[in-house]
């Protein structure tokens, strides 16, 4: 009988962490204390979602060479941890417990989290960096560092976390929660399936589509938390269960109902679904963990 995706999850986030760790700076010099903290950050456990979603993306469109998108693996991990490290800081969600660790800012102190969070980021472009090789890949290289410049960014998950932050406690139209979603948790995953396809050779067409997916992935995912947010009473991606009506944030089950907002995220679903079984290449692996996200799959 084939494993299911959640037995074989253990094994791929090793293989992940195998990969990515190795990036990670040495604790060592004056710095030290920052170096130690950026480690610690990235190392507090966590499915290791969006490195797992860029290999096998890559995968799927036919990519072999590990050395070229081992570095955008580490590099986007990187990228996600300093956004939670700055989202747990008093001034923005204020939680002092992340995946059952002290938050960054508990463990370090609120001004060592700030830096940890700016030394991955920009940690994270010298280490994607490394995937330049001195050849005609390069071109596809630099492609994949504009997503990985762009959709963190302003106009990316960047742009969401300051309209989530601004209208906190505030009512807000549907469009501008979509916004926040599309942009503050969408664009990262969007981003991760986008480098893995770029770094393959997909075609135009093909990465756009992965685009969609992912989007429709990333939708589904917010909402699944949000939800969880609701109804648990254990954490839920690494956060204390009710942290978002804690902190007055606007939740889509806000707008939608309990009920409805399962229906959506089962809709979104199926949309990505459709777009993902339509490609000509295939990773089954990949489908089931795109099911597993939106916690269709046990």
């Amino acid at each position: 009988m084939k494993p299911s995706i959640k037995e074989q999850l253990p094994m791929k986030i090793e293989q992940i962490e195998n990969m990515i760790y190795p990036f990670l700076p040495e604790e060592k010099g004056l710095q030290k204390t920052v170096l130690t903290a950026m480690n610690y950050s990235v190392k507090a456990g966590g499915k290791r979602l969006r490195p797992m979603l860029m290999l096998e993306t890559y995968r799927m469109f036919g990519g072999e060479d590990l050395s070229v998108i081992k570095p955008f693996m580490a590099a986007i991990e990187m990228i996600h941890t300093y956004s939670l490290i700055h989202d747990d800081l008093p001034a923005l969600d204020n939680d002092d417990l992340r995946r059952g660790l002290p938050t960054a800012h508990v463990k370090f102190g609120e001004a060592m989290a700030i830096l940890a969070g700016d030394a991955l980021l920009n940690y994270a472009f010298e280490t994607a960096s490394k995937a330049f090789c001195g050849d005609a890949q390069d071109i596809t290289t630099a492609k994949a560092v504009q997503i990985l410049a762009k959709k963190p960014g302003i106009y990316g998950m960047i742009g969401g976390q300051t309209v989530d932050v601004e209208e906190e406690n505030k009512e807000i139209s549907f469009d501008t929660l979509m916004y926040i979603h599309n942009n503050k948790t969408a664009a990262l995953i969007e981003c991760a399936m986008m480098i893995g396809a770029v770094l393959a050779g997909a075609s135009e067409v093909e990465v756009a589509t992965i685009e969609k997916i992912a989007n429709k992935v990333g939708i589904a995912f917010q909402i699944e938390d949000d939800i969880l947010d609701v109804v648990s009473t254990s954490e839920t991606l690494g956060k204390p269960a009710g942290s978002d009506e804690k902190n007055g944030k606007n939740t889509y089950v806000l707008f939608r109902g309990l009920e409805q907002s399962g229906e959506d995220a089962k809709q979104y679903t199926e949309e990505a679904l459709q777009l993902f079984d339509a490609l000509e290449y295939k990773n089954d692996f990949l489908r089931e963990l795109l099911l597993y996200l939106v916690g269709r799959k046990n």
